[in-house]
C-alpha cells in the first residue's frame, strides 16, 4: 500500500486488489461534522462518483474500471491506469501529435456533455495517455449530472483557465483544437452556444475583478 496523494476531501492510495494493481480513492472523515452526517455525505458522494464513472464509460469516454465500492469507508477501488499524465507531456509533443490529442480531448468532453455529464475538473492533470494511445479521464469527484448550457459552459471555461495556467505558451492553440473536436461531437449549433456562454462567463469574471480593484 502506498499513499500517492492526500487531498482535502480524499486520499489516493495505490494497492493490490486480488492480484490487480489498483487505486483506492478514500474520502476522509471530517471531525467538524456530526459523525452521522459525515458518514451519510461520504457514502452519498462515493456512490455518486462511482455512478458517474460508469455512465461516462457507457458514453464512450475511457475511465478506470471499477473493482469495488465500499460505502462505509467512503472508498472506490478502481483500475490503476498505466501511462503518462498529459500535463507532463503535452507541451513536449510534436504539433501534429498535440493537435490529435487535443481534438480527442474535445471529442471526449463532447461525449460527456451529450450524455448529461459535467466533469467539473477538466485539467490535463486529470487525463492520462495510456500505452495503447487512449486518453483516460480520471477524478470525477466534482462531477455532476446536467444538460444546462451554463453548466456545460462553466466546464469548458474552467478547462480553458486550466490551460492558461498550465500550458500558457500554447493555451490558445490547445483550446482551439479541443473545441474543434468538441464541435465534431456536439454539432456546430450547440458548440457555438457553449462558446458564446463561455465568453460571457469570462466577461463576468473580468467585470468582478475590475469592481474589486475599484472598490
Amino acid at each position: 500500500m502506498e499513499i500517492i496523494k492526500k487531498g482535502a476531501e480524499a486520499w489516493i492510495i495505490r494497492e493490490e486488489w486480488y492480484g490487480f494493481d489498483a487505486i483506492r480513492k478514500m474520502r476522509i472523515p471530517k471531525r467538524y461534522r456530526i459523525p452521522e452526517l459525515d458518514m451519510k455525505l461520504r457514502m452519498s458522494r462515493t456512490r455518486h462518483e462511482a455512478r458517474i464513472l460508469l455512465d461516462a464509460k457507457k458514453a464512450g469516454v475511457p475511465t478506470p474500471a471499477l473493482y469495488f465500492i465500499d460505502l462505509e469507508s467512503g472508498s472506490i477501488i478502481m483500475e490503476r491506469i498505466e501511462g503518462q499524465v498529459l500535463k507532463d507531456i503535452l507541451d513536449k509533443l510534436s504539433e501534429d501529435r498535440a493537435r490529435e490529442i487535443c481534438r480527442e480531448i474535445g471529442r471526449l468532453v463532447g461525449k460527456l456533455h451529450n450524455n448529461g455529464i459535467i466533469h467539473g475538473d477538466l485539467t490535463t492533470s486529470n487525463m492520462i495517455l495510456s500505452p495503447d494511445g487512449r486518453i483516460v479521464f480520471i477524478d470525477f469527484g466534482l462531477a455532476e449530472y446536467s444538460k444546462e448550457l451554463e453548466d456545460r459552459a462553466v466546464d469548458i471555461h474552467l478547462m480553458r483557465r486550466a490551460l492558461e495556467s498550465t500550458h500558457y505558451e500554447k493555451d490558445d492553440l490547445y483550446f482551439k483544437w479541443i473545441m474543434e473536436g468538441y464541435f465534431e461531437i456536439v454539432g456546430e449549433s450547440a458548440g457555438k452556444e457553449v462558446l458564446e456562454r463561455v465568453e460571457e462567463i469570462r466577461r463576468r469574471g473580468r467585470y468582478v475583478k475590475e469592481r474589486k480593484r475599484q472598490g
